[in-house]
């Protein structure tokens, strides 16, 4: 596939949404008749030897119409923190993306019991959520004001994989459903 921004992705049969292999635009597409060769700024180089061509359609698809993305984990975040007692009752927000020398934690909060709680949100959550936490929480657990310290990994789903690895490190998985976030009266969700 050849995007109209120079973009260059080879996708398999088997309908992967990710490419095998790509070249980020701006590009030079050099078009011969067994191959197809293309090369970046850098001078990099990819090189497409055709076989055998069974279609070539190019398509219009007209002004770009922008997207608009509902229930990223901005909106998410935005949500949760107007909410966190449906992460866990009594939950107070202190602050949303709470400052680390490795990035922000996405909310920071505090539970009746007087424990810090630091909350990773993401659509879904997996493995690489449970380690980006992982690595917020050892940063936090240098503060002594935020002592006792623990973490709730918060997403519209959560794979096996990911529950398994964050009860390992104690971390509590807590799936929230986004459409009750943003207005259903009742809050659907499940603890692991």
């Amino acid at each position: 596939m050849v995007k109209a921004d120079g973009c260059v992705a080879i996708h398999a049969d088997g309908g992967a949404y990710k490419p095998l292999n790509w070249m980020n635009a701006p590009n030079t597409l050099v078009e011969e008749d067994d191959r197809w060769l293309i090369t970046n700024p850098k001078g990099e180089e990819l090189a497409i030897h055709i076989e055998e061509s069974i279609s070539d359609m190019e398509f219009e698809m007209g002004v770009d119409p922008g997207l608009e993305k509902d229930g990223v984990e901005a909106h998410l975040q935005e949500l949760l923190a107007a909410k966190p007692q449906v992460l866990e009752d009594g939950l107070e927000l202190v602050r949303r993306e709470y400052p680390t020398d490795i990035g922000p934690v996405d909310l920071l909060c505090r539970s009746p019991g007087g424990d810090t709680v630091a909350v990773e949100i993401k659509r879904m959550g997996e493995i690489d959520g449970v380690e980006q936490l992982t690595r917020y929480l050892e940063r936090l657990s240098h503060d002594s004001r935020l002592h006792p310290l623990r973490g709730i990994l918060a997403a519209t789903a959560i794979t096996q994989q990911a529950k398994v690895l964050a009860g390992a490190r104690g971390i509590r998985c807590v799936e929230v459903d986004y459409d009750d976030l943003r207005g259903a009266p009742s809050n659907h969700l499940r603890l692991f």
